[in-house]
């Protein structure tokens, strides 16, 4: 059969970056600095298409390392959070069991993850993020190329592919037959908007940085934001079909069917859930396989949740996935006429560096949830002192 590239002409990019996450941006900005050009294709129409999510804590040795390799740690620090490093434990009786202040000498100061997004964004030069790309599929040509299908009936060809496109990655299955699975968690994000002033009970009670209310298989984790809303996740061990018997169209009845399962608790901590502001957002927490790898696949790799997707108990996603992109693109600039040599080494490095990470996940959640709750999560923060 005749290849479809030998009877059309397609655009061609050198290198493609599947994804406009924390991850594809890092990768593709230390790429810049190094003078190499990338391509990013990110489904979103534009930068504003979507909320980013809640806060980040940006660790010293990992997401702080991947911004230093961008050459964007100074106007990082500029956006942090005064204060957010703050970290409180309730029980479910709203008993404060640890309440930490920020002190400054914390190696993990919160940053809104738009307010990074659109640090990376504002670094690239203009027309690097193709918006609105949504990419269906990609098929090996041979020699290392990949053809990479659109939406939109187009398509492009690659010499070097990387998938940086999150949990449900369309390049994965070049590389890997994995799927996520359903850990047994479950969340429902909600938010109180202008806590302060508006949720002052719910504002006292998750303080100025990071919340956790834990009981038996369950809890409530928040954290205060730039703009003075407190953003929760409710957190529960339950069925992977839980969230479908609940309509999240109808808030206030969806309100009530999360607060069944903290009927015992404090109406403090209930008051984050039945006082919130706009509609609730289910979603179930879904990992790779610990120690998920591939054998080098040429002209291909991953980054990111696409290569290590993991629960968020352990904090490092978005910090591993900047460090991936960061790396990537070092040992990428360090032997720009070896790609294959390049992949080798970073792979090297990401398979054993995320498999600790996942291993950590999964301890986290067993810890946040025991039986006990929230005595695990105070012995562990004792033995960190």
């Amino acid at each position: 059969m005749t290849d479809r590239t030998d009877m059309i002409d397609i655009p061609h990019h050198p290198i493609a970056v599947i994804g406009g996450g924390l991850g594809g941006l890092t990768l593709a900005r230390v790429l810049q600095v190094h003078g190499i050009e990338a391509a990013v294709f990110e489904l979103d129409a534009s930068p504003a298409a979507r909320t980013q999510g809640g806060m980040l804590d940006i660790h010293e040795d990992s997401g702080q390392e991947a911004l230093r390799a961008a050459g964007l740690h100074e106007r990082f620090r500029e956006s942090v959070l005064p204060g957010g490093q703050a970290t409180r434990v309730l029980d479910k009786d709203a008993v404060v069991r640890m309440d930490e202040p920020d002190d400054g000498t914390g190696g993990r100061p919160e940053i809104d993850r738009g307010d990074l997004r659109k640090l990376l964004l504002g670094s690239l030069r203009e027309g690097t993020v193709r918006w609105g790309a949504k990419v269906t599929g990609a098929r090996p040509l041979g020699g290392g190329r990949h053809e990479v299908r659109l939406a939109d009936g187009s398509a492009f060809t690659t010499d070097l592919l990387v998938g940086a496109d999150g949990a449900w990655s369309r390049i994965r299955p070049l590389v890997s037959a994995a799927r996520p699975a359903y850990t047994g968690v479950s969340f429902v994000e909600v938010d109180l908007l202008e806590a302060d002033v508006r949720h002052p009970v719910a504002a006292e009670v998750v303080g100025g940085g990071f919340f956790f209310a834990l009981g038996a298989g369950r809890g409530f984790l928040a954290h205060r934001e730039t703009d003075g809303s407190l953003h929760v996740y409710v957190a529960l061990e339950a069925p992977e079909d839980w969230l479908d018997g609940i309509d999240f169209g109808d808030t206030g009845a969806a309100k009530s069917r999360v607060l069944e399962h903290f009927a015992d608790w404090d109406k403090a901590l209930r008051s984050l859930v039945a006082d919130a502001d706009g509609a609730l957002v289910p979603r179930r927490i879904h990992a790779l396989p610990v120690g998920h790898r591939w054998e080098r696949v040429p002209g291909v790799t991953l980054l990111g949740d696409a290569a290590h997707l993991m629960s968020p108990f352990a904090g490092e996603g978005a910090n591993l996935a900047m460090l991936d992109g960061a790396e990537l693109g070092r040992f990428l600039a360090a032997r720009p006429d070896d790609v294959e040599a390049a992949l080798t080494a970073y792979e090297e490095r990401l398979f054993p560096r995320s498999e600790a990470a996942a291993e950590d996940s999964g301890r986290g959640a067993a810890l946040l949830f025991r039986q006990d709750a929230p005595e695990g999560l105070l012995e562990m923060f004792a033995g960190h002192h």
